[in-house]
């Protein structure tokens, strides 16, 4: 049975983040995600939508990314098959790191990426999409 909440409510998604293979790329990053992650998290706010994390944030490493496939299995094997999902993306991440579950994910899902010049998020999002 799913660990997530979103399938108790129709206002709720769950939000993933694909990461990099390589533990000290995810760690300089993070800061990146978790920022886009709380504005992320305060437009869904201020449409009447709340976005519960589907990973938790792994302090003993330093990110919140998943960070191989297996940890991507292991995710969405805990998330609702029909929940709202957000792929959001801050950075470089590793499309294999969450396409399995998303091919077989049956809820509406929708990616957002950002464009820096620094960590282009958009970059690894056109990968995955």
């Amino acid at each position: 049975m799913p660990k997530t909440p979103a399938a108790a409510s129709k206002r709720r998604a769950v939000l993933v983040a694909s990461g990099d293979l390589r533990e000290e790329a995810n760690r300089v990053c993070w800061p990146a995600q978790h920022a886009m992650e709380a504005d992320l998290a305060k437009a869904f706010a201020a449409a009447g939508w709340k976005l519960d994390r589907g990973h938790a944030v792994a302090r003993s490493r330093g990110h919140g990314f998943i960070a191989s496939a297996r940890e991507g299995l292991d995710v969405f094997a805990d998330i609702d098959p029909q929940a709202p999902l957000v792929v959001a993306e801050a950075v470089w991440q590793y499309s294999n790191h969450v396409l399995p579950g998303l091919t077989t994910h049956k809820g509406p899902i929708l990616t957002v990426a950002n464009w820096s010049g620094q960590w282009p998020g958009l970059v690894g999002m056109l990968n995955l999409n």
